[in-house]
């Protein structure tokens, strides 16, 4: 049966372990993006086995094509296919959240921390809930990367193995919430949104 906000306040069976205001995201995700653990190793050789990518298709494409033309792929790679790429990352993340029961469900961006970010106001999700929330965007669209920089000739191949590494780090801060999650997974974990109070809130089954 799943949980409901007024539920977590009952202190004899939960106990409230995080509060994040929105304006603290950017700190909360340095911070946890810095803890070591074996998923960020992971994460971090990821994103370096894709920049790996990257630099040897610009090996093979070097001389093939004017410079205009690469330098004109890479910002495209680098600059005008990430910020297309935004709304499909976010739209990934709100399918699996609707697919877990929420229904009010904001999409939101503070342009100070350079984030974006969607939330399921009020809706308690465990910590198996909220790591597929978290994770499908990284997965889905490096795949789908990974088979078009296959298959794709010449510059579009450098287009979009740029794009790959590009959208590996604007995972990061996805990965800073599952390193949270990873490094309390002794513990049972719910979390619920304030989209009004712009707070998020974590707490721990007791």
């Amino acid at each position: 049966m799943a949980l409901h906000v007024e539920d977590l306040e009952d202190p004899c069976k939960y106990r409230q372990i995080l509060k994040i205001p929105y304006d603290e995201l950017i700190t909360f995700v340095f911070d946890y993006i810095k803890r070591k653990s074996g998923l960020m190793v992971i994460f971090w050789s990821v994103c370096i086995i894709f920049l790996g990518i990257a630099f040897t298709v610009r090996l093979n494409i070097s001389g093939y094509f004017p410079f205009r033309n690469i330098f004109f792929h890479t910002l495209l790679g680098l600059v005008v296919l990430p910020l297309l790429c935004v709304p499909v990352h976010e739209l990934l993340h709100i399918i699996p959240y609707y697919l877990t029961g929420a229904k009010r469900i904001r999409v939101g961006m503070d342009l100070k921390q350079y984030m974006f970010y969607v939330t399921a106001h009020r809706h308690v999700a465990t910590a198996n809930q909220f790591r597929v929330v978290a994770v499908v965007p990284f997965l889905l669209v490096s795949i789908v990367l990974l088979f078009l920089v296959l298959l794709l000739p010449g510059l579009w191949k450098w287009s979009f193995s740029l794009l790959l590494f590009a959208h590996a780090t604007m995972c990061a801060g996805d990965f800073a919430i599952l390193n949270f999650y990873f490094l309390n997974r002794r513990k049972k974990l719910y979390t619920w949104d304030d989209f009004d109070k712009k707070i998020a809130y974590f707490y721990e089954e007791i």
